[in-house]
């Protein structure tokens, strides 16, 4: 059961990872977020974004809370970095997952070549090589990898003022669609939970199954998204304009609601700190 739980918490962050790594000096924007269950803050994450006119660099580092973390003791690190064409599009590079369950230890590392093509993947457990040979490349061919979706989509936003992405992901063992769709707008309202006020835009997010090992029935964050569409609500992301001075700025996630059958979960903005280093409430920037 506690498994079970840590698996809902994890699929908020990364939808389907040596220790986790020292973060390095935050440089860009970067966010901070918590995660309630039940009322219960379980689990929390920093997210940094650091992109210039070519490239970009993306980590987000997430662990157990409180009373959780002393009963199923998680923390892991996600990193994508890649290029930035000239249509604004990105290019992964270089996705890496760094996971810690207790003693154990998972690392997966993706590699891509400039042109989009797949170029390598590499599994190491508890420090021994666990990739998986014969290796089926087709699974990864015209694929990126789920944080790189995640930041094209909130440009996407940024650009359109809504959500209409389709995003095929690689995890190592399958592929899928990550399907982005409007779900309406709401006006936030700054709470003990969240620093974000202002106008946001509502996402669901959607997994559709590709190619590779999957289960008959849904397991993981297809078993969580089909409780949820069961109750009348699919996973759902709030994206919000903190840097309402920059054009260009993405808009970024600040809150995001998984309905399942072990309650809802919420996780929520606590903090931002922008590419000069200067850490602000939302609320203080928005019109």
């Amino acid at each position: 059961m506690t498994r079970l739980f840590l698996l809902l918490l994890i699929s908020l962050f990364v939808t389907f990872p040596a220790k986790a790594e020292k973060p390095r000096a935050a440089a860009g924007n970067s966010l901070t977020y918590d995660v309630y269950a039940g009322g219960l803050h379980a689990l929390q994450a920093r997210l940094n974004i650091d992109e210039s006119k070519s490239r970009y660099h993306v980590t987000l580092y997430a662990e157990t809370y409180g009373l959780l973390k002393s009963l199923a003791p998680w923390h892991g690190m996600f990193l994508s970095k890649g290029w930035i064409d000239k249509n604004g599009s990105r290019q992964p590079e270089q996705h890496k997952s760094v996971a810690n369950w207790r003693e154990d230890e998972e690392i997966k590392d993706y590699w891509y070549k400039r042109d989009g093509n797949f170029k390598s993947y590499q599994v190491t457990e508890n420090g021994e090589d666990k990739t998986p040979k014969p290796f089926d490349k087709s699974l990864a061919h015209d694929t990126i990898d789920i944080l790189t979706a995640t930041l094209d989509e909130m440009h996407h936003v940024n650009k359109t003022k809504d959500c209409s992405g389709s995003y095929r992901v690689f995890d190592g063992d399958r592929n899928y669609m990550a399907v982005f769709r409007p779900a309406g707008s709401e006006i936030l309202q700054q709470t003990k939970y969240n620093i974000y006020a202002g106008p946001s835009v509502l996402c669901t997010i959607e997994v559709i199954p590709g190619e590779g090992k999957w289960h008959k029935k849904p397991r993981g964050w297809t078993s969580i998204q089909e409780q949820g569409r069961q109750k009348g609500s699919m996973p759902t992301i709030w994206f919000a304009k903190l840097d309402d001075k920059n054009p260009k700025a993405p808009y970024y996630p600040v809150k995001v609601r998984v309905k399942t059958d072990y309650g809802t979960l919420f996780m929520h903005v606590t903090s931002w700190r922008d590419e000069k280093g200067v850490v602000r409430t939302a609320q203080q920037n928005t019109p």
